[in-house]
């Protein structure tokens, strides 16, 4: 068996997924390889697709939010969507690379990929791909509809959502966002790295492009006894040094990390944009968990999903997230109320799980 993993670099989370399927394939053996999409099939288009979903961030995030709506629109008119059309354009390629490369299975973990791969095996003129899919958040994403992989790879709980938008009950797998056991049983506490002694540590994490204004919670948050503030700003350098240029004991500032599962493990309490990702490393390692800054569209699912199942807290203001962590500081009931809900509903095997159904399916 050989495993081609694919994705696309709009979000951090798709890939991290992605290198999670990576790490947990080779940690048990099965040789593979992970690729991003535009890489094989058109490398202008990647710098391209990365400067648009940027350009939609903007102001607040309203021009993504429009373009979401406009996705879930269209998705409920069932006409083939210009989305699948494009990505169509890229089947004689992806085919070629995965045939000389002798790859036997492929796993999508971006809606791309996925529609291109589709496209391939309504094709009589080529051989079928055999190829799964991982929904990455917390809703079906527009379009999603329209792929036809062997398996889709979805949270617990959203049967219902997925079944509505046409896709067949057989193919549905709840077995959660995959989060790489080594991620998981690997996470340390790494208090001793940052002087930290017995102040409770708040985490704040915007997503690998360091989204959402947080200056406005920074001070009143350092005003609290006995914390540390831990921010991690991801690519976003103009927050970073923003941050950084404040002179104040209690506040670390982190740019882009590759161990976000220790800052996890180390923090009492994290604040987060809710990405689908993200917001399952979290509930993966146990922490109480409060939801910021949502990126209008698919975040705001994320973060229902939690919130209803009283995984997370969800905080609309900056009032919010100041009255709520403070809350949080003192609420042990709370905490455990939080935790113990993400052990509920948060499976920390699932990519156990998907090796087990590559080993049972594909073999």
């Amino acid at each position: 068996m050989k495993v081609l993993i694919l994705s696309c670099s709009t979000g951090g989370g798709h890939n991290s997924c992605a290198r999670y399927i990576e790490e947990e394939l080779k940690d048990n053996n099965i040789e593979c390889e992970f690729k991003d999409f535009f890489d094989i099939v058109n490398t202008k288009a990647k710098d391209m697709s990365s400067k648009i979903y940027l350009k939609t961030l903007n102001h607040n995030g309203k021009m993504f939010s429009n373009f979401y709506k406009l996705g879930e629109l269209y998705s409920k008119t069932k006409i083939k969507s210009p989305v699948y059309l494009v990505n169509k354009i890229h089947k004689k390629t992806l085919f070629k690379y995965i045939v000389d490369n002798n790859f036997t299975l492929v796993i999508a973990t971006h809606l791309f990929p996925a529609l291109t791969l589709t496209a391939i095996n309504k094709d009589d003129n080529y051989k079928k791909i055999n190829f799964i899919t991982i929904a990455t958040d917390y809703e079906p994403c527009p379009f999603l509809e329209e792929t036809k992989p062997n398996y889709l790879i979805m949270q617990k709980g959203l049967e219902k959502a997925f079944m509505a938008k046409g896709i067949s009950k057989d193919i549905l797998i709840p077995s959660g966002i995959p989060v790489s056991s080594r991620f998981i049983e690997n996470a340390k506490n790494i208090k001793n790295e940052f002087n930290i002694k017995n102040e409770q540590v708040i985490l704040i994490m915007l997503g690998s492009m360091g989204f959402g204004n947080i200056n406005e919670i920074i001070t009143p948050l350092l005003k609290e006894e006995n914390i540390k503030l831990i921010v991690v700003c991801g690519s976003n350098t103009k927050l970073y040094n923003e941050l950084n240029s404040i002179k104040n004991d209690k506040l670390i500032t982190l740019g882009f990390v590759k161990n976000i599962n220790d800052l996890i493990y180390t923090a009492d309490i994290v604040i987060s944009k809710p990405g689908g990702l993200s917001s399952t490393e979290i509930a993966s390692i146990s922490k109480p968990l409060l939801h910021i800054f949502p990126i209008p569209g698919i975040e705001t699912y994320n973060t229902n999903f939690f919130q209803k199942r009283k995984m997370s807290i969800k905080c609309n203001t900056n009032e919010a997230i100041i009255k709520n962590t403070k809350k949080l500081l003192i609420d042990k009931d709370l905490q455990n109320k939080l935790i113990n809900n993400q052990k509920k509903y948060i499976n920390k095997n699932s990519a156990k799980d998907l090796i087990a159904l590559i080993k049972e399916k594909f073999n």
